[in-house]
């Protein structure tokens, strides 16, 4: 009797192992929110849930949203563990500035800096549209409600004395600014994506469109204002018809996630990602531009511990 229950308690007991080296061994899954799917993090957010999930620590999927303020909301909240933003909305809504004032977003932290975003101010060329100050009631696509592209529009135009009530405005995401010009409904729209975007590419191939050029002097005194805009440019030829450079602000898409996210999951996350960049370049022009050495440029926010950690054990930051 004795034997039958020490060899019973003995199998329960390498049962419970069993079941415990299983529980651990499963992977973790968690939701990456994108961008709509005109855009680039919506490219780039498939590529990066499926080198993820490769490595086989977390499963990753990549989920279409309305970008860079709905995925602050979400990650605040803890609706979604992993999401595309611009450094600038993350630095507003930590603070409680902006479009965020009084509302400040305490429980998002960054995980990585991915590569920078353009401002993209798609002019009709017959609208006589030479400088920021032109847009004075023309009819603009502003973003998607709840957009970084929103954000930024409320931020360019308070740096040149505007607001949108200035303007025709029509809140539209990337696909329906497209569409909306095709149709000759709209004078202007802005796009912020690393470029070359998709809904862009799209629209001059049919369309006699052009980028707007901004002066030095507005850069300098938008950057003055919001030190997370920096000047850059749009090479010429990116798309057809655009023949010439543009001068453009520029802004960084990083990562965020939950304060609460578990460290590992954060540190795998990482780890599966800066082992597949290779993958990531192919898929996405902008892809080529994630990388170790610069996954610190532009973080706006407070680091979660895992990718404290992760950057420590990488020689990014020092120990």
């Amino acid at each position: 009797m004795k034997k039958a229950k020490a060899i019973f308690l003995a199998a329960l007991l390498a049962a419970s192992v069993l079941c415990a080296s299983a529980a651990f061994a499963a992977p973790t899954y968690m939701s990456i929110a994108t961008g709509g799917t005109s855009g680039t993090y919506y490219a780039v957010g498939g590529a990066l849930a499926e080198v993820v999930s490769k490595e086989g620590k977390i499963k990753a999927t990549a989920e279409t949203g309305n970008a860079s303020i709905a995925n602050a909301n979400l990650v605040n909240n803890g609706e979604i563990e992993i999401a595309f933003v611009q450094n600038d909305i993350a630095a507003w809504g930590a603070k409680g500035e902006l479009m965020f004032a009084g509302k400040p977003l305490k429980n998002i932290r960054a995980v990585a800096s991915l590569y920078p975003e353009h401002i993209q101010f798609i002019i009709a060329k017959n609208a006589k549209i030479k400088t920021i100050n032109d847009l004075k009631g023309k009819r603009v696509g502003t973003g998607a409600p709840g957009s970084g592209t929103e954000g930024d529009v409320m931020a360019i135009l308070n740096a040149a004395g505007m607001s949108v009530k200035d303007l025709k405005a029509n809140p539209l995401d990337f696909a329906q600014t497209s569409a909306r010009f095709k149709d000759n409904q709209i004078d202007a729209g802005l796009v912020v994506a690393g470029y070359p975007t998709a809904s862009i590419m799209d629209l001059t191939t049919s369309k006699d469109v052009d980028l707007l050029n901004f002066d030095k002097a507005f850069l300098d005194k938008l950057h003055k204002k919001y030190p997370f805009f920096i000047a850059s440019k749009v090479p010429a030829k990116t798309y057809k018809g655009i023949d010439h450079e543009t001068n453009t602000p520029a802004v960084m898409a990083i990562l965020i996630t939950n304060a609460k996210v578990a460290d590992k999951d954060i540190y795998n996350f990482l780890d599966a990602m800066y082992k597949n960049t290779a993958h990531l370049a192919a898929v996405h022009q902008k892809g080529k531009e994630i990388k170790l050495a610069t996954a610190l440029k532009g973080i706006s926010i407070p680091l979660h511990p895992g990718a404290e950690k992760f950057f420590k054990d990488k020689g990014v930051i020092k120990k």
